[in-house]
């Protein structure tokens, strides 16, 4: 059963810049905690489709294959910034869910110059926002692995 999610954004900016904007945009309790890496943001926020809350840490996207091959390609090899999305204190992927499209949406409304793809457990690529190409939420689901690339090529940042 999944535990997080992952929103990966493609904006010029570093994590520091992206963390605060989210922190804006999304209403963001910014959380303290000396385990946190220099370049690691954690917030909180009340949940939208539950009675809870939801962590959020934004973070260099660690998950890219620098000079993959081609068969080691993913959609998220050009988003250099991972908003991970866990629900605190509890496990219920349904709920899961519910809350990271609810910030995904919340996102892409505040931010539409903002290229955006989210990613289910890591294998799974529930949805993509491209500047200029709009939202689109892949039906069925597919990876964001080279596997599905004909699939997500034309949604995802080149």
């Amino acid at each position: 059963m999944s535990t997080s999610d992952n929103v990966f954004v493609a904006a010029g900016d570093s994590v520091a810049e992206v963390a605060d904007w989210l922190a804006e945009v999304l209403g963001l309790d910014t959380v303290a905690d000396a385990d946190l890496k220099d370049d690691e943001r954690l917030f909180r926020r009340s949940a939208r489709t539950g009675s809870g809350a939801v962590g959020i840490l934004v973070r260099p996207n660690g998950f890219v294959v620098v000079d993959p091959e081609p068969d080691e390609v993913q959609a998220i090899d050009r988003y250099p910034i991972d908003v991970g999305v866990r629900l605190v204190g509890t496990k219920d992927e349904e709920w899961q869910l519910r809350e990271t499209t609810a910030i995904f949406d919340d996102l892409v409304t505040a931010r539409p110059d903002v290229p955006a793809l989210f990613v289910h457990n890591l294998d799974t690529l529930v949805s993509a926002h491209l500047p200029g190409a709009g939202t689109h939420t892949f039906a069925p689901p597919i990876t964001p692995d080279a596997e599905d690339i004909d699939t997500w090529r034309p949604w995802v940042v080149g």
